[in-house]
């Protein structure tokens, strides 16, 4: 490439560069509403927490089972915005050997789809960790909403 970058081949590395950060933009949306989940979550444990130690025996162990459930929860949704900010990374090295091989007389195309690669698999084991969350916070609302049923008397 020639010393001085025409604007041409500015626009063409943009170019190149806008498909990863239309993924990145995603991503970062899926890490807005994993980390809402988490800090529902999160106030859920602390209500519990708080409320242990002026509960009777049969509520402090339901609480306490909740509670395990909540930290399972905790454990899968942790690992999915882990994972979830470790593929933006990626993403973002991407971007940056986009711009550097454009510049740079550097073959970078190996790198690039190896990253890429390495970003949406990343983004595959996030999305089914988060998968397995929602499952659990479901079981537990079908649990609860048939314990509520139970209790009701036919009017």
């Amino acid at each position: 490439m020639p010393e001085t970058t025409l604007p041409s081949d500015i626009a063409h590395i943009i170019q190149l560069a806008i498909a990863p950060v239309f993924t990145l933009a995603g991503i970062g949306a899926l890490l807005n509403v994993m980390a809402n989940r988490l800090a529902r979550v999160v106030d859920r444990w602390r209500a519990l927490e708080d409320g242990l130690a002026s509960e009777d025996e049969l509520s402090r162990r339901a609480h306490h089972t909740e509670l395990g459930v909540l930290d399972r929860r905790m454990v899968h949704i942790h690992r999915a915005i882990g994972l979830c900010t470790l593929a933006a990374l990626m993403i973002c090295l991407v971007i940056i050997l986009l711009f550097t091989g454009q510049l740079v007389a550097v073959p970078v195309a190996a790198a690039v789809s190896l990253l890429f690669v390495v970003s949406m698999s990343l983004l595959v084991v996030a999305l089914i960790s988060f998968y397995i969350e929602v499952r659990i916070a479901s079981r537990i609302l079908r649990v609860t909403r048939a314990v509520l049923e139970a209790g009701k008397t036919p009017l």
